[in-house]
């Protein structure tokens, strides 16, 4: 909720309730409690989580998690939360967490514009991560795609001054949207060198579908935004 008002209804997914493998099950069944946020209505105390105050990162729609859990193995000074809805990629991610030992992540299966408006204080989150979401490409659908002037604000409130908002696509027509919404917030400055996009940065992963998406001579569209 922002200065009293309910977030907007549209949700920051469509629910794909894949059939989860014997090992993803296990997972989920035996790692939830220690490294998985459940469901509530409470507020998360972020440092009493990961049981230290560090920089605090938030991926929204992290798929099977292996690039996510690759961050989190490389950049053990920060924390991460992965907020993602199909759950066999959290049963995967929870794999990963176990095979890797990996301290600093954590996984919530919900939905992200819920979990930022109830859940996540204000000038909580050092960074917000959105890579390739859900293009929602033909025109009538636009309406769909998470990143939208009024999610931008919840957004702003989350991230710390300072902080930044990094979102990947490979639709030129979803980067086009997101750096006009982004260009037109008062809370968020552009930090490209052009004011427009950014080469992929070292701390994220190239994914196999980005590798496939180059060999067919595909784009793909970074935008780095810091909180004012």
């Amino acid at each position: 909720m922002i200065e009293g008002k309910p977030l907007r209804t549209v949700r920051s997914f469509v629910r794909r309730e894949g059939r989860l493998t014997p090992g993803q099950q296990r997972a989920i069944d035996e790692l939830w409690p220690q490294f998985a946020v459940d469901d509530a209505n409470t507020v998360i105390d972020l440092n009493q989580l990961f049981g230290r105050d560090a920089p605090k990162v938030l991926e929204i729609g992290f798929g099977n998690g292996a690039s996510l859990a690759q961050m989190a193995k490389e950049q053990p000074e920060q924390d991460f939360l992965g907020v993602e809805v199909h759950r066999p990629g959290v049963g995967q991610l929870l794999k990963a967490i176990e095979q890797q030992e990996l301290n600093n992540l954590r996984v919530a299966c919900t939905d992200a514009v819920e979990l930022l408006g109830m859940r996540i204080t204000d000038n909580a989150l050092d960074r917000v991560q959105l890579y390739f979401p859900d293009p929602w490409h033909k025109k009538r659908h636009h309406k769909r795609r998470i990143i939208q002037p009024e999610f931008v604000k919840v957004l702003a409130a989350k991230i710390k001054s300072g902080g930044h908002l990094h979102m990947a696509t490979d639709w030129q027509d979803y980067a086009e949207q997101m750096l006009e919404d982004l260009s037109n917030s008062d809370d968020f400055v552009n930090c490209s060198d052009t004011s427009d996009y950014i080469p992929r940065p070292d701390y994220r992963p190239l994914t196999k579908f980005e590798q496939r998406g180059h060999k067919l001579g595909h784009g793909v569209w970074d935008l780095l935004f810091k909180r004012r």
